[in-house]
């Protein structure tokens, strides 16, 4: 027998986790479907050590830490949750949509689509003989800080997370490198302010050239001078973490059979997270409106919506909370 749900979440990052516990609080029958072995997403695979400043009501929260309060807010409701399984393609029917995975079908009345910047890979440095390196004195995250206790630590790009991970370091690391091939960081003002106000030796405006292993073990990077005739220089370091930012691929939704987003990269929606797709809503990262901006709290907004608009347009004889305190959550 098939399986039928109120609500499929697909995706099971921060905003996924949330819009589960919402549609919880509205007693609604809720399945979770997340391709990873674990709920998080890219926060606890990637930057588990990250201190999120953007979440209200912490002055700072790492992302390990925010997940595992989010996992244990879930425990709250008999939610299903499916972890390690991607959602292969989801079928309008007269009851809503068949949900369809490599381990089964269920049926659901309404589908949120929570999958973020979808499948991350990080974009590589573009260094000949740079994979050699991979995982040994190369990394493309900071997912255990004591790994780098006591090295000569370069972390290389210009975005928020550059300069997050540098300033994590900081505590740990013997000496970090910021480098940059802009004189400019797009990072937001207070972030770049500590990064000034730091012990983190900025480098700018410099590319990366070469990687090679010295004869002690360590790492010796050749930088270029960006826009000058400056002769290369060379700096030695223990590790290299190099902060890119990801390519999103959201190719798995080509495969549904429903049409969301032009480009399938951002899918479309309006003021209630309704995509062109009736039954089907879109927050967090893979959402898009005039005016979204790419936060944790903005999908946690996003999430409460999506979640009434369902609530009110296919159950309208469930009355739910007008606010999270008018219910009393099962201890």
């Amino acid at each position: 027998m098939t399986e039928s749900y109120d609500i499929t979440i697909v995706g099971g990052g921060p905003v996924g986790m949330f819009a589960a516990f919402y549609a919880g609080m509205h007693n609604a029958k809720t399945q979770v479907v997340e391709s990873l072995s674990s709920l998080g997403g890219q926060v606890d695979a990637l930057y588990p050590e990250k201190t999120i400043l953007d979440v209200a009501g912490f002055p700072g929260v790492t992302g390990r830490d925010l997940i595992a309060g989010q996992r244990e807010q879930l425990k709250q409701f008999p939610l299903t949750i499916k972890t390690g399984e991607s959602v292969t393609n989801v079928t309008p029917n007269a009851d809503g949509f068949l949900i369809t995975t490599p381990k089964g079908t269920s049926q659901t009345r309404a589908v949120i689509v929570a999958v973020g910047n979808g499948a991350f890979k990080p974009r590589k440095l573009n260094v000949a003989g740079a994979d050699d390196f991979a995982g040994k004195q190369l990394f493309y995250s900071v997912r255990d800080l004591e790994k780098f206790r006591g090295h000569r630590v370069m972390v290389a790009g210009g975005g928020d997370a550059a300069i997050d991970q540098a300033l994590m370091l900081v505590p740990v690391a013997k000496s970090v490198t910021l480098l940059h091939r802009r004189a400019q960081f797009r990072g937001l003002a207070h972030m770049v302010d500590l990064l000034h106000e730091s012990t983190v030796n900025v480098k700018t405006p410099y590319l990366i050239r070469d990687l090679q292993a010295t004869a002690e073990g360590a790492l010796d990077v050749t930088l270029k001078p960006v826009g000058a005739a400056s002769d290369m220089v060379h700096q030695v370091i223990d590790d290299l973490v190099v902060s890119y930012g990801f390519t999103a691929d959201h190719s798995a939704l080509a495969a549904w059979d429903v049409d969301m987003a032009e480009d399938r990269r951002l899918i479309a929606v309006d003021r209630q997270m309704t995509t062109s797709v009736p039954g089907i809503y879109a927050i967090g990262d893979g959402a898009t409106y005039p005016g979204k901006e790419p936060l944790i709290a903005i999908g946690y907004g996003e999430a409460p919506i999506a979640v009434q608009a369902i609530m009110s347009t296919y159950f309208p004889d469930r009355r739910g909370p007008v606010h999270s305190t008018s219910i009393t959550p099962k201890p």
